[in-house]
């Protein structure tokens, strides 16, 4: 694995073009979403919690981006989100994914989230060893949960229990 330089910060509005290139990018990977448009930034940021939006800058430009979204209008599932985290294509293979993971459970635990989930497609092996290597465990397998472009897909989900935070 190459090491780059990077720089981790808050996701600004300005950043909206190159980060929605880059889910564009996982979309038509075919094994990253079930979304098969991006949505503008008005919608993708009513779907996000304002906390906890990050950027990895390399070389001067967005490289991937990780944010967090409700589970549940539920108070009771308040500290609970789920996680999404994308790579550009040019960048994956270099870490990066774990290192915006890594630094979103730390965002995510400074703002009360007690619990993360990750929805993943089996065939997404990278994206399932990132999210073990980062303390999430495998909860089961969602067979048959939705169809992509007309053909079902199942899902793994996982989540990751934080130590320190809703322990009390």
């Amino acid at each position: 694995m190459t090491t780059l330089n990077f720089q981790l910060r808050e996701m600004l509005v300005a950043d909206w073009a190159a980060v929605r290139d880059i889910y564009l990018q996982g979309i038509a990977s075919g094994h990253a979403t079930f979304e098969t448009t991006a949505p503008e930034f008005e919608v993708w940021d009513s779907n996000h919690l304002k906390v906890a939006r990050l950027v990895l800058i390399s070389d001067d430009q967005v490289a991937g981006w990780a944010a967090l979204s409700k589970v549940s209008a539920r108070q009771v599932y308040a500290g609970v989100a789920e996680v999404s985290v994308y790579v550009a294509t040019e960048f994956r293979r270099k870490g990066f994914g774990e290192t915006l993971l890594r630094a979103l459970i730390e965002a995510a635990e400074r703002n009360g989230i007690w619990t993360l989930q990750a929805s993943i497609f089996p065939e997404n092996t990278g994206s399932i060893q990132i999210h073990n290597r980062c303390g999430f465990r495998e909860v089961g397998r969602r067979e048959r949960i939705a169809k992509l472009n007309g053909s079902w897909r199942d899902t793994v989900l996982f989540e990751r229990r934080s130590s320190s935070v809703g322990n009390a």
